[in-house]
């Protein structure tokens, strides 16, 4: 009896495991493992682009409201997360791909007996990749992933890089020869095939060689022929020389026409070189020739004669202390020195041999709870030194003043275009380098940690350099009372729209306007470039000076014009997408044209300096921010959420990251400054921008069908579509800001798609369809 039964529970268990495995459940499964495979390749390649952006939406999983920026969001952030982050990094593409070829082999009904080996081979293949991508590109663990990164770690303890270079090197022979029958006599005939299909090169004579240049070539090359005539026997003497008399006098007339163009050439370079003479080089300074540079004078020094005060006792208790924190976890040190800067002192730290930079990094908050100090930041390793840097803040701060900073000698002597001095390095070295060649600059930091002082000692610093004929400022102030002071010196070196009455711009439309109106400029100076072949401003304005270009031809000195927005975050919630565009288009395009940006922002959230925006400024500076999420989406790195606030700000120009002293600038100084340059002969009025007339007509309610906005066809569907009427809701769909989807709104209201305005709740939607929609505005066309 118990011999049947088990038979018979060996049987119903065949029957189960057969029913399983029958045709139908393999294709399902089999289809779930292509869609799952797909679905991780969309996932995996999105993670590369969003990996940023959705780092704070990773703990938040359950919460609905966060939304992540992957094509697959919150699953595909968090999957591809521990996939490629925490995982194999670029070998995880691998898995789609194995995932894929299994659900083919159940889909189709395929035999299974080489799945095994495809998976065995290909995990092989994902831990040698990740372990290799994590050796090549050790300073970027999302190439490799964290196991290639800990691997590689690992193995260099005991058989150091060179023994994990043998080890990847031996590995990979191994799955040449086993995958793909690698052998060094295949090899040899591989290249033994190649060199019998190279073609063999049968020498020609020089008179055969001129003949084809002759019949075959441009008239430029049958010239270069000519003028080698030895080769080249005499016409009546026959030779074989298929070329009639026609012919021949074509050549020459040609060759006629190319001495006239340089013979004219040539008269253009003599007009210019004689009007030099007689003239002397254009001076684009000679309007305001008697103009007078700001002096040193109208700066204060801050109570600080120029040196730093040395602390001994402060340097040697942090000193032990910091001996003391590293021998406490068993790491020694052969060498220690310090670099007192004016708010921070630089440790330069040489460890005992075989002691591991990582864990050094990781004794980051140890070290800051024994010296009891805010601020404390690890640079492991310093480039360029074989050292590892603690910098640790002053118990006693120096104001870097901006008098010390303009009468330095590397800002004075600085031959560059438009020379900004930041402030002073951790060494008290004066930091001054070129807008010119940022070519964009990027500010961020929280409320109060020297933002605005920044933009100032920017401001400054060209107003001490450049004649007002060089530079002309458009200055953007949405708060409205940080660049108010600039308002005296606007006829000698501000910029403004033609219609405008004030040169600082404070209300959003004349924002849009005046950035899409620089957009007009660039075009127009890019014109003259292409005109004037030349590849940037500072080649053309030298052309011009030398007198080679014409003014009756349109062309006239281009000075750099700089764009300040000192608070961005304020113009994107408010109008979005208009702001957005026109600054992407000059940040990508303007360098050439001498149109540079400088960008001022206290929320660097990722809705507010967006992708774009971090691509084309590859300058940036970050003040003290309050986490090192903030920290990452400036820099892309953390460390501004460990500086000390009061202008410690860290600069980077997309390689190495240089912590600085901003230079203190105070209104009062600001306003000396504008006071004297104000007093001076000034232009009779500002620099003009070329006008630009908006899409929309800006006057409330477009009764007029020719008035309505661009968008006005758009907005209509989505709000007969949604059912709904409300300018938020155009805002979301369409991208646009407050100001012209409340204008839309009106005028779908005069159009009679939308019931009038009823306080809270959402106006009433006239039209039921898109087929009564199209009707009405058929009928309004008629």
């Amino acid at each position: 009896m118990a011999k049947k039964r088990r038979t018979s529970k060996s049987k119903t268990q065949k029957k189960k495991a057969s029913s399983f495995f029958s045709k139908q459940n393999k294709i399902i499964f089999g289809s779930l493992l292509i869609v799952l495979a797909i679905a991780l390749f969309f996932s995996f390649t999105s993670y590369y682009f969003t990996w940023q952006a959705d780092q704070s939406t990773l703990p938040l999983f359950s919460d609905r409201n966060a939304e992540a920026e992957n094509l697959l969001k919150k699953f595909g952030a968090n999957v591809s997360h521990y996939f490629m982050y925490k995982g194999f990094g670029l070998a995880s593409f691998a898995f789609p791909l194995l995932l894929a070829i299994t659900g083919l082999y159940l889909f189709l009904g395929l035999k299974g007996s080489g799945l095994i080996n495809k998976w065995i081979w290909g995990l092989v293949g994902v831990i040698w990749t990740s372990i290799a991508l994590g050796f090549f590109a050790y300073e970027q663990p999302l190439l490799g992933g964290l196991v290639g990164y800990e691997m590689n770690d690992f193995l260099q303890d005991y058989i150091g890089k060179i023994g994990v270079f043998l080890v990847l090197t031996f590995v990979l022979i191994v799955i040449l020869v086993r995958l793909f029958n690698f052998s060094p006599e295949a090899i040899g005939a591989y290249l033994r095939s190649k060199q019998k299909q190279k073609p063999e090169i049968v020498p020609t004579t020089a008179f055969e060689s001129s003949i084809e240049l002759n019949v075959e070539e441009e008239p430029e090359e049958k010239i270069e022929t000519y003028t080698h005539k030895k080769d080249i026997p005499p016409l009546d003497q026959g030779a074989g020389l298929d070329v009639n008399l026609p012919e021949a006098l074509e050549e020459e007339k040609i060759d006629l026409e190319v001495t006239k163009i340089s013979e004219e050439k040539e008269v253009k370079d003599v007009k210019a070189e004689n009007l030099v003479k007689e003239f002397g080089e254009f001076d684009p300074k000679l309007e305001l020739g008697n103009y007078k540079f700001p002096t040193l004078e109208l700066l204060d020094p801050h109570g600080v004669s120029g040196g730093i005060t040395i602390n001994q006792e402060e340097l040697e208790e942090n000193k032990n202390r910091i001996v003391g924190t590293l021998k406490n976890y068993k790491i020694g040190i052969a060498q220690i020195k310090a670099t007192i800067g004016p708010t921070v002192t630089l440790y330069e730290i040489v460890p005992e041999a075989g002691i591991r930079i990582s864990k050094i990094k990781n004794l980051e908050d140890d070290i800051a709870l024994s010296l009891a100090a805010l601020g404390i930041r690890i640079i492991a390793p310093i480039p360029g030194k074989g050292t590892i840097g603690i910098e640790v803040p002053n118990k006693n701060a120096t104001i870097v003043s901006m008098r010390s900073v303009i009468a330095s000698t590397k800002f004075q002597k600085a031959e560059m275009q438009l020379p900004i001095a930041f402030g002073k390095t951790i060494s008290n070295e004066t930091f001054v380098v070129d807008l010119v060649k940022m070519p964009h600059l990027l500010m961020a930091g929280a409320t109060g940690q020297g933002k605005s002082v920044g933009l100032n000692a920017v401001i400054t610093s060209l107003l001490y350099k450049k004649h007002p004929a060089e530079v002309k400022f458009v200055l953007v102030d949405p708060k409205k009372v940080e660049l108010t002071l600039y308002n005296k010196i606007e006829r000698h070196f501000l910029a403004k729209l033609p219609d405008s009455e004030e040169a600082i711009i404070t209300d959003n439309t004349k924002v849009i306007h005046t950035l899409n109106s620089l957009c007009i400029e660039m075009d127009n100076r890019y014109e003259l470039l292409k005109q004037a072949m030349v590849r940037n401003v500072k080649e053309y304005n030298a052309k011009f000076k030398a007198r080679k270009l014409n003014p009756n031809d349109g062309h006239k000195f281009l000075p750099y014009i700089v764009l300040i927005i000192d608070e961005f975050a304020d113009l994107i919630m408010t109008a979005g997408k208009e702001v957005e565009t026109p600054i992407a288009r000059l940040a990508q395009l303007a360098r050439a044209t001498g149109i540079h940006l400088i960008i001022a922002t206290q929320r660097p959230s990722v809705n507010v300096i967006t992708g774009i925006i971090k691509a084309n400024f590859p300058a940036r500076i970050a003040f003290r921010v309050t986490s090192k999420i903030d920290s990452r989406t400036i820099l892309d790195t953390q460390g501004a959420d460990q500086l000390i606030g009061r202008g410690d700000m860290l600069f980077t120009q997309g390689n190495d990251v240089v912590r600085l002293q901003c230079a203190f600038v105070d209104t009062p100084e600001v306003a000396k400054i504008t006071e004297y340059i104000g007093s001076q002969r000034a232009y009779p009025d500002a620099h003009h921008l070329p006008e630009y007339v908006g899409e929309d007509s800006g006057t409330g309610i477009a009764y007029d069908i020719a008035d309505r906005d661009a968008m006005f066809r758009d907005a209509a569907e989505v709000i007969v579509i949604a059912q709904q009427g409300s300018a938020s809701l155009i805002q979301r769909k369409l991208k646009l800001g407050y100001n012209r989807a409340g204008r839309i709104i009106d005028q779908l209201e005069a159009a009679g798609i939308v019931g009038p305005f009823e306080g809270s709740k959402a106006r009433q939607v006239l039209v039921p369809d898109m087929h009564a929609l199209d009707a009405l505005l058929q009928n309004e066309n008629k």
